[in-house]
Formats: structure tokens, C-alpha cells, sequence
């Protein structure tokens, strides 16, 4: 293990190849931490970024490839990592898709798919690493990421509603299991961010409707996100924090 990054924290942000997950990790890189990028595709875009970011943390983020969904596969890369430079300070569960579909209309496909990626994630990331954080006996933060969608439903999304909402539950039941290892669980969740994923139709369809009539950014969402990585937040647990220009 290389030692002279013992004192440079590391948080693993899953799905860092853009977008929100981007600004995550752009975000905690300019607040000290040492970002490990997670991507399933886009190595190329993902290992872009890690040079961008190594200066200003003294190191070169890692890059980890796997697919969230494949249990095996998560495990045995975050294990391996671990193993070889040591736990996480935090995690951040970002990585999602979406299949929109009306309901009667939903293939099997896209809901299994949706469900797998966005919840089965939730426990193939942290399952493998929850553990080593508690016996590192030392302060830790996780932060998943929901949704809008998993807080109040939306049409053509029963199956992102679902696993969004799940996120919650679990995120919630999670953080009581953590409290007194000093260890914070959060969520966020973002409304309509602008994003490369965000049909421009929707944006137009929805703008009426956001109290602050915007859509936000990437980083609005990563400061949130940040606060509740840092130290400040030690005494915050258990907590939904929406980021969605008060639609909700």
C-alpha cells in the first residue's frame, strides 16, 4: 500500500464518467478528497478526467470498470481496490439508468434492468464495503443518490420511481444501522439537472412547473453532495436533501 496517500481521504463516486456523477467528483476532489472514478463504459472520458484532477489532490484518482449490476464483478473490483490502497473514507452511490415507458406498455426487460442498476447497486456497492469501513474504526460518510421521481412518482416511471424510492428506505435503514459507528448515510435527490441524459422536450414540458423556473446543474447537486461529505456534516444522518428548484 502506498503510504503517502494515507492521509488523503478517498471517496469512490460510482458512474463519475459524467454528468452528475462528474461534478461529484470534481466537487470532492476541490474539497481535499481523493476521488476514485467509477464507470461502466466511457474508460476513455473517465481517465480524461482522473489526469484533470490529479493535480489538485497530489495524486491521480483511480479508475475502476465494472458494471454495478454484476454482483460478482463489483465485488471482486472494490475488494481488490481496497486491498491494495485501503478503505474508503466515503462512497457515493450515483451510478442509475432509466427505461421510461407508460406502465401497461413496460417490458420486463425495462424494469428488471432499471431495478438491477438502480437498487440491486445500491447493495452490490455497498455491501462489499460497509464492513471494512466499520472496522477501520474511524468517521466515514455515504451518500446515494434518488431522485424526484423516487420522493413523489412520475409518469412514465414506475420502474425509476421504484427503485428511487427503494434508495430511500434503504438509505434510511442503513444510516440507523451506522449512526454510532460514526459513520453518516445520506441521500439527495435531484430534480430536473441539466444533463447530456435530459431530453431538451422534457425540459420544456416541465419548466412551468419548477417554482424557481430553471433547471438546475450538475454542480448544485454536487454541493449538496459535498456538504454532506464533509466534516461539517458529522451530526447529519438519515436525511433526504432535495435538490430540485422547489418542486417538491
Amino acid at each position: 500500500m502506498n503510504t503517502t496517500l494515507l492521509a488523503i481521504r478517498s471517496v469512490l463516486v460510482t458512474g463519475a464518467s459524467q454528468g452528475i456523477g462528474e461534478a461529484i467528483a470534481r466537487r470532492a476532489a476541490a474539497d481535499g478528497f481523493l476521488p476514485v472514478l467509477h464507470c461502466r463504459g466511457q474508460r476513455e472520458r473517465t481517465e480524461q478526467l482522473a489526469d484533470e484532477l490529479a493535480g489538485q489532490v497530489g495524486a491521480r484518482p483511480r479508475v475502476l470498470q465494472f458494471d454495478i449490476a454484476d454482483r460478482a464483478a463489483t465485488n471482486a473490483s472494490l475488494a481488490a481496490d481496497i486491498e491494495a490502497h485501503g478503505v474508503y473514507y466515503g462512497v457515493v452511490c450515483n451510478a442509475g439508468i432509466s427505461a421510461d415507458n407508460a406502465f401497461p406498455a413496460m417490458t420486463g426487460a425495462e424494469w428488471d434492468n432499471v431495478l438491477a442498476v438502480n437498487l440491486d447497486g445500491f447493495y452490490n456497492v455497498l455491501r462489499p464495503l460497509v464492513l471494512p469501513m466499520v472496522q477501520a474504526r474511524r468517521s466515514g460518510r455515504i451518500v446515494t443518490l434518488s431522485s424526484l421521481s423516487g420522493q413523489a412518482g412520475n409518469r412514465g416511471q414506475v420502474n425509476y420511481s421504484a427503485a428511487k424510492a427503494g434508495i430511500i428506505g434503504a438509505t434510511k435503514a442503513l444510516a440507523v444501522e451506522l449512526a454510532r459507528r460514526r459513520i453518516t448515510v445520506n441521500c439527495v435527490a435531484p430534480g430536473l439537472i441539466d444533463t447530456d441524459m435530459v431530453d431538451p422536450g422534457i425540459i420544456e414540458r416541465i419548466l412551468p412547473l419548477i417554482p424557481v423556473q430553471r433547471v438546475g446543474k450538475p454542480e448544485e447537486v454536487a454541493a449538496a453532495v459535498g456538504f454532506l461529505l464533509s466534516d461539517e456534516a458529522a451530526y447529519i444522518t438519515r436525511q433526504v436533501i432535495a435538490v430540485n428548484g422547489g418542486m417538491l
